[in-house]
């Protein structure tokens, strides 16, 4: 039977609808070789996570400490986004795992400042496989959510795969079960012009784009692979050995406590016209990127600070961009280089803070 669980969150701020599978692990080195030989998709591998080194762990809080403020004002301005679009009682269905710690965040938000209720399921969406149609099922069928009220959260856009993906997937799921729900999505950073709702434009450190399951509750990124069934959940992995080192409530706490009623309000909005210079300019530099460094296969840039932090974290990286070597938003991605010996080339004219490109392996 399906059912949700609860991380390392308490079941008020977050629940999964993911299924708990048994770990297969795959090395960094293997797992991009097979993905770049087409052998599996990345959604059908994992990789064990261990805790970050003393320095980098510091340099999280630090950086927490430097942008919770600014984070804070930003989710209070999601919210009451939200809040006002949505004008009926609000199930935000956050994109595993990014997308977690931005919804635990702004459900918190909305149950504390606005006059509506919030519930708050995290759910995965893969590239090139949609979105979970059995946890929408689960929230409409088995829950009675209604379908207007759902609304897809998450912490940043880059290239706009996953809002394309997400897109076309919940406009076919309306299709095939004939509702409604919205494919508009909501994020913090929209710094790919991709997103339907954003707060801002601008390529800076969200804190929790550092960290991976020690601050998303524990879990790993979603998996599909032999062990998921056509009715399950997609799969995850739990990562109980880091309990230890788990910053996930700690970091939704540092956050909410900045939370005050006069952030509540709604942000300056993005335009269609401000989104579609961005969106352009941003493919136009991937592609520019592409060319000056002989990058066949547009999965291997990722631009922006937050996925260059994950590549950095969880890829093969062979050279990392920055726009500026001295900016404390990418201090982080210049000591993984340095830790790493990864290559860093500053590009001044760059319109994002970081990009990482990930190494031909095949």
């Amino acid at each position: 039977m399906k059912k949700p669980f609860i991380g390392s969150y308490s079941e008020k701020d977050c629940l999964f609808l993911l299924k708990q599978i048994e770990p297969n692990f795959y090395t960094v080195e293997d797992k991009e070789r097979l993905i770049q030989s087409g052998q599996l998709h990345y959604s059908q591998m994992v990789s064990q996570e261990t805790k970050p080194s003393t320095e980098y762990e510091q340099l999280f809080l630090s950086l927490t400490a430097q942008y919770k403020q600014q984070l804070a004002n930003e989710i209070m301005q999601l919210a009451h986004l939200i809040s006002d679009n949505i004008k009926q009682p609000v199930c935000l269905v956050s994109l595993v795992r990014a997308g977690t710690p931005i919804g635990v965040l702004v459900n918190r938000a909305i149950n504390e400042y606005s006059t509506l209720e919030s519930v708050h399921y995290s759910i995965s969406i893969v590239r090139d496989k949609g979105i979970d149609t059995n946890a929408l099922d689960y929230l409409i069928n088995d829950l009675n959510i209604k379908p207007e009220s759902i609304v897809f959260i998450d912490g940043w856009t880059a290239k706009g795969v996953i809002t394309k993906e997400l897109k076309q997937a919940v406009q076919a799921y309306n299709k095939r079960k004939k509702v409604n729900v919205s494919d508009d999505l909501y994020v913090v950073s929209d710094i790919g012009g991709t997103a339907d709702y954003s707060v801002t434009l601008h390529d800076y450190t969200i804190p929790s784009a550092l960290m991976n399951s020690t601050v998303s509750g524990l879990i790993s990124r979603s998996v599909i692979n032999e062990q998921i069934s056509e009715n399950d959940f997609h799969g995850c992995i739990t990562y109980q050995h880091l309990e230890k080192y788990d910053y996930s409530n700690w970091f939704i706490n540092e956050v909410s406590d900045c939370f005050c009623e006069e952030q509540y309000q709604a942000p300056i909005l993005t335009s269609e016209a401000q989104r579609v210079q961005r969106y352009q300019q941003t493919q136009r530099y991937i592609k520019k990127l592409m060319s000056d460094y002989s990058v066949g296969d547009i999965n291997r840039v990722k631009p922006g600070i937050a996925e260059a932090t994950r590549v950095m974290l969880r890829r093969v990286p062979d050279t990392l961009l920055v726009k500026d070597k001295h900016n404390e938003n990418t201090a982080h991605l210049m000591r993984i280089a340095d830790e790493k010996g990864i290559v860093v080339i500053e590009l001044p004219e760059m319109p994002f803070g970081a990009c990482a490109l990930i190494k031909d392996v095949s």
